[in-house]
């Protein structure tokens, strides 16, 4: 592919979601993309990854989403290849960036600012891999529950994105983990380090109980629901919940804030109770108003994972590579529940470099 030169027209290939739709319901469309104002770059997009996120704005169910029609993505990883005033430095280097919308694209227009770095070496789709997962995953391991080496920590949906990343630096950092996951993906959760307890199992609760008779120092839940009272449960004295998301309400009708407000309710509640436990709620976007710090910030916490993937510390796990023009086919696959690691997007069919 030959990117445009300045003063030419750039063309950019889109994923739209323009409504409450199936996977096969998603629409490609081009548009043209301004030229870069100053501070601003172009990023050809190399990788971008189908998170969670998505799979709940598809059905309008992401707290804080747009309204339709919109362009997902929540993050990307590619290569600058226009740029603005004050941003010419960072031309032909590869990037990183944070989006929340935006990413399902071939190239992307972005502020300089919100460029963190990829290690020469480095995979893009695998760099993809720990970006958004990535950054949730050390913020909540390391600045939440601040976990130990001598502690020992429960991650549901150890399989999944965030979940495996969490497996990986709690593992790193010296903790015991115990991960939930669905049989099939027993052995590849047992592969990161953690020891997998059906998620299904009707004695769940007991059966992580028999493993850590003192309670879990530290509980990483993206589930909600009335499983969440098990997690709280699950404590250890002084221990901290952490909850990040509402997945078991995903294709529930109605409100998409309603099991969010709820969630938010009863952690308050359990704040109240004078037994030392700790229970919150993680987001991602928190300080954002505070534009300069929260891009430090990640830029930072980015920087740390990256270099642990540079030097063979994380082992990104990208369960397929799907051309963006393929994208109602990486939904479905990520949804499907049948495949481990991240599905990501990587340039539209026909494309070279």
């Amino acid at each position: 592919m030959t990117d445009h030169t300045l003063g030419e027209l750039m063309r950019a290939l889109e994923v739209v979601l323009p409504g409450a739709v199936e996977p096969d319901g998603l629409e490609l469309r081009h548009r043209d993309l301004p030229s870069p104002a100053a501070g601003q770059v172009v990023v050809r997009v190399e990788a971008s990854g189908v998170s969670f996120a998505e799979q709940q704005m598809r059905r309008g169910k992401y707290y804080d989403q747009p309204p339709f029609p919109f362009v997902p993505g929540y993050d990307l990883v590619g290569t600058v290849v226009r740029t603005g005033a004050g941003a010419g430095h960072l031309a032909g280097g590869r990037f990183a960036a944070l989006t929340k919308v935006g990413g399902w694209a071939d190239h992307v227009l972005l502020d300089a600012a919100d460029l963190v770095p990829v290690p020469d070496g480095v995979d893009p789709a695998e760099a993809e891999a720990f970006v958004v997962n990535g950054i949730t995953a050390w913020r909540m391991l390391h600045h939440v529950a601040r976990v130990r080496p001598d502690q020992t920590v429960l991650v549901h949906g150890a399989n999944v994105g965030v979940g495996s990343t969490l497996v990986q630096l709690a593992r790193l950092a010296g903790a015991t983990v115990i991960g939930t996951a669905s049989p099939r993906h027993h052995d590849a959760v047992r592969d990161l380090g953690a020891i997998p307890v059906d998620y299904r199992a009707p004695d769940l609760a007991a059966r992580i109980e028999d493993l850590a008779p003192h309670g879990v120092d530290a509980v990483f839940d993206h589930v909600g629901g009335p499983g969440i009272v098990d997690s709280f449960r699950l404590l250890a004295p002084r221990g901290t919940l952490v909850a990040y998301g509402t997945a078991s309400t995903r294709d529930e009708p109605g409100s998409a804030r309603l099991p969010v407000l709820k969630l938010f309710a009863r952690l308050l509640l359990w704040n109240a109770l004078p037994n030392g436990h700790r229970a919150t709620f993680f987001n991602i976007w928190a300080g954002k108003r505070r534009q300069a710090a929260f891009r430090a910030a990640l830029r930072r916490d980015l920087t740390e994972v990256f270099g642990l993937l540079a030097r063979g510390k994380l082992r990104a796990r990208v369960a397929a590579r799907v051309p963006l023009d393929d994208v109602a086919r990486a939904v479905a696959l990520a949804e499907s529940g049948t495949v481990t690691g991240k599905v990501v997007l990587v340039p539209p069919t026909g494309t070279t470099r």
